[in-house]
Order: C-alpha cells, then sequence, then structure tokens
C-alpha cells in the first residue's frame, strides 16, 4: 500500500515513517506545552522528537496547528471515553463513570491543552467533537439519576471540572504517589455523586455561558 493509500476517515495515510514521526512531535509538544507552555520553542520540540525542523514544519506547518492538533487530540480522547463509557452505563451507571474517570488520568498527559490549560480551540472539528462530550456525559448521568445512584444537581460540567482538576500536573511528586493521590480525589468525587444525606450544590454557570469561553466560533477565525 502506498503513503497516498486513504484510511477510514478518508485522509491520505501516513508512510509508517512519517506517522512515527508525526507521533513523537506530537508526543514531544504535549510534553513541552506542560513545562514551557504554549511558547516552548519549536526547534526544542523537534529535538525532543528526534527530528529536524523541517521534519517538523513539513507535518505542522505554524506553531497554531501543532497547539491545534494537541487540543484535538485531546478532545478526541475525551469523546471516545465518555462513548465507551455510555455503552455500559444502563447496566452499572456509576461503575462507568468511575472507568470514565481513571481512564482520563491514566491518559491525563494526553490532555495537557484541552483541560490542564491551553489556547481556545478554533477548528470546526474540534468544536464538533466537544459538542459531542456534553451530551454523552449527560445521557451517561442521565442513566445514573434515573436508577437512583446519582444526584439530581450534579452536570456534565461538573465531571469536565474534576478531570481537568484532578488531571493538573503535580510535578514534585514521584509519578506513581501523584497517581495515587488522584486517584484517592477521584473516588471522593465518585461518593459525592452519590444522592445519600448531601448538601445541595452551589448554582453553576449557565452551559452556554461557559462555552463562549472554551471555543472560539470557526466562522470568526
Amino acid at each position: 500500500m502506498t503513503s497516498r493509500a486513504a484510511d477510514h476517515a478518508g485522509k491520505p495515510r501516513l508512510r509508517a515513517d512519517a506517522a512515527r514521526n508525526r507521533a513523537q512531535i506530537l508526543d514531544s509538544a504535549r510534553t513541552a506545552f506542560r513545562e514551557l507552555g504554549t511558547a516552548a520553542p519549536l526547534d526544542e520540540i523537534a529535538r525532543r522528537a528526534g527530528v529536524n525542523i523541517a521534519t517538523l514544519y513539513r507535518r505542522f506547518p505554524d506553531r497554531d496547528s501543532l497547539i491545534q492538533q494537541v487540543v484535538l487530540d485531546g478532545f478526541e480522547l475525551v469523546a471516545q471515553a465518555a462513548q465507551e463509557a455510555l455503552n455500559t452505563a444502563a447496566q452499572d451507571p456509576l461503575g462507568s463513570v468511575e472507568r470514565l474517570l481513571l481512564r482520563l488520568v491514566e491518559n491525563r498527559d494526553m490532555l495537557v491543552l484541552p483541560l490542564i490549560g491551553g489556547p481556545v480551540a478554533t477548528t470546526r472539528e474540534a468544536a464538533g467533537l466537544q459538542g459531542r462530550i456534553a451530551p454523552l456525559l449527560e445521557e451517561l448521568l442521565t442513566h445514573g439519576r434515573t436508577q437512583g445512584v446519582v444526584r439530581p444537581d450534579i452536570t456534565p460540567m461538573d465531571l469536565i471540572t474534576t478531570v481537568a482538576l484532578v488531571c493538573r500536573p503535580l510535578p514534585y511528586l514521584p509519578a506513581d504517589h501523584a497517581t495515587a493521590l488522584v486517584t484517592r480525589h477521584v473516588h471522593l468525587f465518585l461518593d459525592a455523586l452519590r444522592p445519600n444525606d448531601t448538601r445541595p450544590l452551589p448554582p453553576s454557570p449557565a452551559p452556554e455561558d461557559l462555552r463562549g469561553h472554551l471555543i472560539a466560533d470557526p466562522a470568526e477565525s
């Protein structure tokens, strides 16, 4: 099969070496952005990826295209994890939420920009993915509410905010210690989802108010 063959989404499929270089660049970009912010030098990202700067520019013609791909990869992970959690929610709604949260914690390096902080996403693809995530989470919570295992005032934004907070790096701790603490906090949050003797939550910002701060209108970019 040639490098011009199309994948299942209709996009040209990269040669194995090109695909490997692209994956290494994105992995290095996530690490560099986490450590240095989105202004991390592109030549430093290329160096960490083990490629020359020309190879980086062949895959990503400018900084913004690299940043947007990192954001998009994070949204894709969250959307896929939410869909998989929903697939088992009818049988085990609270367990499905737990598996969702722990999967995102396990893959938190992929979420460095969409959940830990980064520029507002500006591509239509990112907007479409983000538009899918909240309804999936709402359906997941609906199963829990219907079965009486999730309190009625929990919203999809509560899940998203919790993931964003627990996925924030703890740079001064060894990875195993950080994971242990994060897992404990996930379990604390899961217990707080249960409706037993809980206090009402303070009001939350409306989803439409939050959305304008989290994603730009691609038509205006």
